[in-house]
């Protein structure tokens, strides 16, 4: 699978250095400050709508705030801008509203039940390394899904969160400028079958879970969003990096 991510300024590993407060070389801004906002139940439009709206005022004044989207989405497919749709499956049966965006990527699905991370982050403070972001996300997943007992990994070569086999948490990224938008899905609770639609990122015969399917309890998409901005706020710093000549 490739990585899921949709570029269209500067190179994922490129980067830049120059002299930092302690006189040596590399990247040592001062940061925005970091906005983390729960949105609740929003559809998929709006929320598409804002993440622009955030992008373009930062592009506008680097010193705009780093933003973290929490929210859940009413029913929505989406896949990203690839000639290669097939995990759509044709698409026609689709029982629910279907968007091509600007990441990389198959074909998901968003809804209730489902916890949705917009980061919307200037990578140019976080030493224009876009792996590392990606590895950034991956990181904070695994350690809220730790704190809930459940103990998730990477995957060789494939992007996203899994309990052994089964499926977790999403990714896709779309860059512009440097400035991120979309990001992560993580699955809570709820209803699952809307995946049997599609092929899950593309991958067959994949098994999608969530933490309610992982832990056998109930909870609410506003509760994990909770503790995800306290696990974010902790983790925060690590999704800066000093390059080094």
């Amino acid at each position: 699978m490739r990585l899921d991510v949709a570029k269209r300024s500067g190179g994922a590993n490129s980067r830049e250095s120059g002299p930092n407060r302690n006189g040596g070389s590399g990247v040592a801004e001062l940061r925005p400050p970091l906005d983390v906002r729960w949105l609740g139940r929003m559809n998929f439009a709006d929320s598409l709508q804002l993440q622009e709206k955030i992008v373009a005022q930062k592009r506008r004044d680097p010193k705009a705030a780093d933003t973290i989207l929490l929210l859940e989405h009413d029913p929505v497919y989406t896949i990203g801008r690839t000639p290669d749709q097939s995990s759509l499956r044709g698409g026609s049966h689709l029982p629910h509203p279907f968007f091509q965006i600007n990441r990389g990527g198959q074909a998901t699905y968003h809804g209730p039940g489902q916890l949705m991370g917009y980061p919307i982050i200037d990578l140019r403070h976080c030493g224009h390394d876009l792996h590392k972001y990606l590895r950034w996300i991956e990181s904070l997943l695994i350690e809220f899904l730790s704190g809930f007992g459940i103990e998730a990994q990477r995957r060789e070569g494939l992007t996203g969160v899994w309990v052994q086999q089964r499926k977790i948490a999403s990714m896709g990224v779309g860059v512009r400028h440097w400035i991120t938008m979309h990001g992560f899905a993580l699955n809570v609770c709820g209803d699952l079958s809307p995946f049997d639609q599609i092929t899950p990122c593309g991958i067959s015969n994949v098994m999608m879970t969530s933490i309610e399917k992982e832990t056998a309890t109930s909870m609410s998409v506003a509760v994990a969003a909770v503790t995800m901005e306290k696990v974010i706020r902790q983790m925060w710093q690590d999704a800066s990096v000093t390059t080094k000549s």
